[in-house]
């Protein structure tokens, strides 16, 4: 078998896979790699990672900071600036296994946080701390930001990056992971997927060539895009209109694709004024380009396509389980029995905690 050559352009490469148990039982790391494993082909090298939700019972009620430092210098400047706002009820170094595949890692540390004072909108307070941290420092870049979850990524094979963050160990009742294949941003640790704010993580294959235009968007609700990849304007954007704007997940995947014009031009009346204002009022928010993304949250997982299925998308279910991949094969790995189908282009497929 021929090497993987790391800079080989794979137009329809990404992995993508999430498992959640409806019931709220929590799931071994090792499931998560296992149906990685069977993925290798859709990975580079340069960028991999997973996101695991209930993974801190100890610490459910603390916003769980999963921090990149390039150096001690502004990990010091860092903690200056989280002690001024916040009791950090604990903190230490993110658990890591030295392993010859991962190099020159950035300085990995959690912080496990309580706000000071009592905040108006709390939430909105801890996405701007993090905005501020990612936008300021200078070498600080927030991985993670919500309660009882984290995300763990970095430059590797996603094998290598569950080695390096000892996967193995965790439990999660929902887990994302995703095995990068980067077409028009560069492989870096900050760079790599799951991107997170708050609660909402995503993982994505694809390519959003409406990024210039969603970043100026997101701009005028202070959100600040500074990872250097198109991807990262996802989460915020889902964050902004499930959270801010108080869409439910149904009607978020409607202003993130909606119908063509054509196709709203034959809907019955109200169908169609619903759909024209969606798409006057949200209209920076829309996705284009190739895509099939997984969204974790607190309360469950939602995966959705691009409006015309350019990248794969499959689910299954078994039992209290429920999968959502880009092949089926990584579905069947781990859960052989599971009933599977392919999610329509444009329609979310969303599965949520009992």
């Amino acid at each position: 078998m021929e090497p993987i050559k790391k800079d080989l352009k794979e137009i329809s490469g990404c992995g993508l896979f999430g498992v959640m148990d409806e019931k709220k039982k929590r799931i071994e790391g090792e499931t998560i790699i296992r149906a990685m494993k069977l993925m290798a082909f859709r990975s580079n090298g340069l960028g991999a990672g997973y996101a695991g939700y209930g993974i801190y019972p100890k610490y459910e009620d603390a916003y769980a900071f999963h921090i990149m430092f390039e150096n001690e210098e502004i990990k010091k400047k860092t903690e200056n600036y989280l002690n001024k706002c916040f009791d950090i009820v604990d903190e230490g170094g993110i658990p890591t296994k030295e392993t010859l595949d991962i190099t020159n890692p950035p300085i990995l540390w959690r912080y496990f946080l309580q706000p000071m004072t009592k905040q108006a909108d709390e939430k909105e307070f801890v996405k701007k701390t993090a905005m501020e941290i990612n936008g300021k420092m200078g070498g600080a870049f927030v991985v993670s930001s919500g309660k009882n979850m984290g995300v763990f990524k970095g430059v590797g094979f996603p094998e290598d990056i569950a080695k390096f963050y000892r996967i193995a160990d965790y439990k999660a009742h929902t887990w994302l992971a995703h095995a990068r294949f980067p077409t028009n941003t560069p492989g870096w640790w900050g760079g790599a997927h799951p991107f997170n704010i708050l609660d909402w993580s995503v993982v994505h294959n694809g390519e959003i060539s409406s990024y210039g235009i969603n970043k100026r968007y997101l701009e005028a609700f202070n959100y600040k895009c500074t990872l250097s990849t198109d991807t990262e304007v996802i989460a915020y954007i889902i964050d902004l209109l499930a959270r801010k704007h108080k869409f439910p997940l149904k009607y978020v995947a409607k202003v993130l694709t909606p119908p063509f014009w054509t196709q709203i031009g034959r809907m019955p009346k109200k169908e169609k004024e619903f759909y024209n204002a969606i798409r006057l009022t949200y209209g920076g928010a829309l996705l284009n380009g190739p895509f099939s993304i997984i969204v974790g949250f607190e309360g469950g997982m939602m995966g959705l396509n691009d409006r015309i299925k350019l990248r794969p998308l499959v689910a299954g279910r078994e039992k209290s389980r429920v999968y959502l991949s880009s092949e089926e094969c990584s579905i069947k790995e781990i859960a052989p029995h599971a009933d599977t189908w392919h999610p329509k282009a444009g329609e979310p497929t969303i599965f949520t905690l009992k």
